[in-house]
């Protein structure tokens, strides 16, 4: 990619915003502070999010199956991460699953 080609997608200015509901002045400190983060703090923020979404995916399939066992709600929420036929794939009782 040409320099000045790379300066314009690098400039705060005429990038698209990642959220319309913030301003452009707390964006620029949140990517800064993105960019001075050690690889070791990136990756325990990475992991606290797939955390919180595995957290939110699992009490959703626990909202849909109230009275799933802990083994169904497993395969349940393994189906929805890898998708049915790896999940089946690496889980063989997903079959047995009623939809």
């Amino acid at each position: 990619m040409p320099s000045f080609a790379w300066r314009q997608v690098a400039s705060h200015r005429s990038r698209t915003p990642l959220s319309q509901d913030t301003s452009s002045d707390i964006e620029a400190a949140q990517l800064r502070r993105w960019r001075d983060m050690s690889p070791p703090e990136k990756a325990r923020l990475i992991s606290g999010l797939c955390e919180a979404a595995d957290s939110l995916a699992l009490a959703g399939v626990r909202h849909r199956y109230p009275t799933a066992s802990q083994r169904e709600l497993f395969l349940r929420l393994a189906v929805l991460k890898l998708g049915r036929d790896l999940a089946q794939r690496v889980y063989p009782g997903i079959s047995e699953l009623a939809d």
